[in-house]
This record gives structure tokens, C-alpha cells and sequence, in this order.
């Protein structure tokens, strides 16, 4: 099948990458362009409009573009909310903000003795503050948030391969998260989950030495009173959520599914919640465990 000029371009996608200095920018664009994005880095505002037109010259070789754009670019950057709603009326677009903690930044800027981009003379600390500020209305508007603070290079790179990878009709993405309550909460849920109403099997000498992830767990925390009753709702509750998700075309959502510990009961939940959903049509279901194996 031989597309025309209009159905390329309503089949290309331009992804914005962008967030705090420090979060993991570099990484998540080689990730990209790992999995055949074209990644231009480092371009200022001005520059998204011509590079559109380039990619539609291009026809269908330049199908997924994706663009770092970030305080570098200094006053530029100030044009970046103009020219993300011109590009939104001629191409599918989506921003990825990459987030770190404040502590963690800094250590990270200090592991590579460079300075912060908006330091000036004082301290990374106030680089920090004053990109904060600049990108706040930015991150509100983001498709997707990642926040590195616990992910390594690696770490990164598998995440973003995992949201950005073909995944053939999937209209939505969902990871469901287990965690900790004990570990704080996933900055980037867009739902939470307490599953600390269920017995603890932390405090059952058998089960201890066991996560969720072994049967004799799954099996311990599923047969106790209320647990299917709430996954089974809790999966109802969810259907319409994702079904909204997808005519307003946000692209992916986190479930964050927590226990004390994210050790026995979150993991086994989000398991389990992941096999109710795996059924809806366009919704692609991945799970990952943060604090699972957290001394």
C-alpha cells in the first residue's frame, strides 16, 4: 500500500524530549535513536518548524523525529510554547519530561564537575531553582513524566525502549507500578493503590524469605477476604478511565499499586491487575516492580 503526502504525515509522530538538566536527556535520546527515532538534540525552538518541514520533504523516511529541546537554548527557549502548538496542528506530537530530585541532580552534577546551564556564578543549587521555575508550566503540560532519581543509565535506557518501541495498534500505554509506601510515592502515578489493608506476609515467618512473585505468596495474599473483590473492582474502575485515556490521546498512564515494603502484596497486585486489563482493545499493559528486592 502506497501512502499520499496527507496520510504520511498522519502517520508521523515528533516527540519532544525535554526536562531538568541532569535528569537523563542524553540517555533517553540515544535509547531513541537505538529504536530508529530520528533525534536532532539540542535545537531551539525556532528550528521545530523548519525541521517539520524537512521531515514531511522526506516522506515516509523520517516517519518518528524526536527532538531535545531544554534550557540550553537560553532566551530561545522562551519561544518553545508557540512553537509546540503550531507543530500540534500539523503533526502528532508528545513531550517526554525527564525529572530528577533536586539532591540527586546535584550529586550529578558534582560526579561530572560541570556547571550548571543556569548557574551563572552561584552554586548548581540555583541552576537547579531557576530551571524549575522555567520548565513548571512545561512539565504540565507533558504526555509523559519520568522521574531518574532511583533509575541508573541502563535503567533509563530499557524504560525508554519499553514506551517507545513499536508496539503495533496499542492507542495507550499503561505501566502498573508496584512500590513501597515506606520507599515514597512514584512522583509520575497518575493513579494509586493502597494494598495495605490485606494482611502483611512479612509478618508470616514462612512467607518472609518470598515475594510476590512466588506462588506460595500470590496464593497466600489472593486468598485473603476482600483481596479479588478489590482487584476485580479496582480492574472494573480502571476500563472506562483507559477508554477516556484513549479519546483524549494521552499515550500512556502509571498505575502505582503499593505496600509497605512493595515486597509481597503491590507486586502480587499489580500482577494481577495487569491480567484483568490485558484484554482492552489498544492498550498495551506492562508491569515493573521499583522496590522489589529494596533492602
Amino acid at each position: 500500500m502506497v501512502m499520499n503526502d496527507q496520510e504520511h504525515r498522519d502517520a508521523s509522530e515528533m516527540l519532544i524530549v525535554t526536562g531538568m538538566s541532569g535528569a537523563g536527556r542524553s540517555t533517553a535520546a540515544n535509547a531513541l535513536e537505538d529504536l530508529d527515532w530520528y533525534v536532532v538534540d539540542n535545537l531551539p525552538p525556532q528550528m521545530l518548524k523548519p525541521l517539520l518541514d524537512l521531515t514531511e520533504l522526506a516522506g515516509g523516511s523520517l516517519p518518528r523525529v524526536a527532538v531535545v529541546v531544554d534550557v540550553r537554548g537560553r532566551d530561545l527557549f522562551a519561544d518553545l510554547p508557540e512553537a509546540l502548538r503550531s507543530i500540534r496542528e500539523r503533526r502528532q506530537l508528545r513531550i517526554l519530561f525527564l525529572d530528577a530530585s533536586d539532591e540527586v541532580l546535584v550529586r550529578r552534577f558534582e560526579a561530572v564537575r560541570r556547571p550548571h546551564p543556569l548557574q551563572d556564578d552561584g552554586t548548581p543549587v540555583d541552576g537547579i531553582r531557576r530551571e524549575r521555575q522555567r520548565l513548571a508550566a512545561l512539565r504540565e503540560t507533558a504526555d509523559l513524566i519520568i522521574d531518574t532519581s532511583k533509575l541508573n543509565i541502563h535503567q533509563l535506557a530499557t524504560q525508554v525502549a519499553e514506551l517507545f518501541s513499536e508496539e503495533g495498534a496499542a492507542r495507550h500505554s499503561m505501566t502498573i507500578l508496584s512500590f513501597g509506601f515506606k520507599y515514597g510515592l512514584p512522583p509520575d502515578a497518575d493513579v494509586v493503590a493502597d494494598m495495605r489493608f490485606l494482611p502483611n506476609p512479612f509478618w508470616n515467618d514462612a512467607l518472609r524469605p518470598f515475594s510476590g512473585e512466588d506462588d506460595v505468596v500470590k496464593e497466600y495474599v489472593l486468598a485473603q477476604p476482600g483481596a479479588v473483590e478489590f482487584l476485580d473492582s479496582f480492574a472494573a474502575a480502571l476500563r472506562p478511565v483507559v477508554e477516556g485515556y484513549q479519546r483524549e490521546n494521552k499515550r500512556h498512564s502509571v498505575v502505582a499499586v503499593g505496600c509497605t515494603g512493595g515486597q509481597h502484596r503491590s507486586v502480587v497486585a499489580a500482577q494481577e491487575l495487569a491480567d484483568r486489563l490485558s484484554d482492552i482493545p489498544g492498550l498495551a499493559v506492562r508491569v515493573r516492580h521499583r522496590d522489589l528486592g529494596h533492602e
